[in-house]
């Protein structure tokens, strides 16, 4: 068992220093204090299984490497390398694109079955909100949650004036609608201060 518990301290502390991050910066990705980071990279403590969990997707490894015997600077180059963080950005910007292929691929429809002027672009303002909701999961998966609240804050506004300019050729004029963005933005603001209790190891 102390075998193990040595081998999580020094693959966490090896892990985090090829990746450039402090104890600081990794305790705050997993809500933690730095104490307690700094107590499992001296074999002091061990972090519960969801923890390491945690820890295992933040460096892109396996559990088994991060519980198993030492590894080589080789190794943990591999398993560091920034590759990982591109190609999840190239999976985030692909599934935007998407997004926009599939309105593009609307409009051109609606377009050519339509005579006259036809309300295709109808389907550009609805990408907006739509590309929001797509980065918002990658985001929430994958990235800096914090950025959450920013990705929330375009959503809603982008979604509003969806609706608002979708209805103006129909000779609705909703403008009002853009009140229900201030409480729901102050809400946004409030809600990215709460700050959740770190935990202690």
């Amino acid at each position: 068992m102390s075998d193990i518990k040595n081998n999580v301290a020094m693959n966490i502390a090896k892990l985090r220093q090829a990746s450039g991050m402090t104890q600081y910066e990794l305790a705050e990705k997993l809500n933690y204090s730095d104490k307690a980071v700094s107590k499992w990279e001296r074999a002091e403590a061990t972090p519960d299984i969801s923890t390491l969990a945690d820890i295992a997707d933040i460096f892109s490894v396996s559990l088994d490497y991060l519980v198993c015997s030492t590894h080589s600077e080789e190794e943990i180059k591999a398993e560091t390398k920034p590759g990982t963080k591109y190609n999840r950005g190239v999976i985030t910007g692909v599934s935007v694109i998407l997004v926009w292929f599939i309105a593009l691929l609307t409009f051109v429809i609606v377009s050519l079955s339509s005579k006259g002027i036809g309300l295709g672009w109808i389907a550009f303002l609805y990408a907006v909100p739509v590309s929001a909701i797509v980065w918002l999961v990658f985001n929430s998966i994958w990235f800096n949650k914090r950025r959450n609240y920013f990705i929330i804050s375009l959503l809603m506004w982008s979604l509003l004036a969806s609706v608002h300019i979708s209805l103006l050729p129909f000779g609705t004029n909703i403008w009002l609608i853009y009140l229900l963005g201030i409480p729901g933005q102050i809400a946004i603001l409030m809600w990215s201060f709460i700050k959740k209790p770190k935990k202690q190891s």
